[in-house]
């Protein structure tokens, strides 16, 4: 089954509000190496104008992924996931993620290309805070395998 190209312009739900844990951050910063002390460290992070630990800049991927599994379980979609393979991945920030931040995203498909057996998704999840505001967006371009 091809990807559904109406999806293209379609907007999902905002997703359950996601409360960034200074573990969670610490976390992440360990796994992606991140030596930063503001990554780490709440003093660091405050003694450099944050409230708590500042999340490295691809922490909003685990926010972001809440919409991904929204777009591929839409029943129309047509999204193999067994298919899907990550083609890239960008974020534009606002401000950054700290600990205690409470975040919703919304997915917005940008664009549903076909390339002979082959798709690309480009979903773009723009990340608001407790009051609205913007503080991410992060885009995802998925590679849809076409059948061998």
């Amino acid at each position: 089954m091809p990807v559904n190209p109406e999806l293209q312009g379609r907007t999902l739900p905002p997703t359950e509000p996601y409360l960034v844990g200074r573990e969670k951050v610490r976390e992440f910063a360990r796994a992606v190496f991140a030596t930063n002390p503001i990554n780490l460290d709440p003093e660091a992070a405050r003694a450099a104008g944050y409230a708590d630990v500042v999340a490295p800049p691809t922490f909003p991927i685990v926010v972001q992924e809440r919409t991904l599994a929204q777009l591929l379980a839409e029943p129309d979609a047509g999204i193999d996931f067994s298919r899907v393979v990550h083609g890239d991945q960008r974020f534009s920030y606002t401000r950054p993620v700290v600990a205690g931040d409470l975040l919703t995203a919304t997915l917005t498909v940008s664009s549903v290309k076909t390339l002979g057996a082959h798709s690309i998704v480009v979903a773009e999840s723009v990340i608001v805070d407790a009051e609205g505001a913007h503080v991410v967006t992060a885009v995802s371009q998925l590679v849809v395998r076409g059948e061998d």
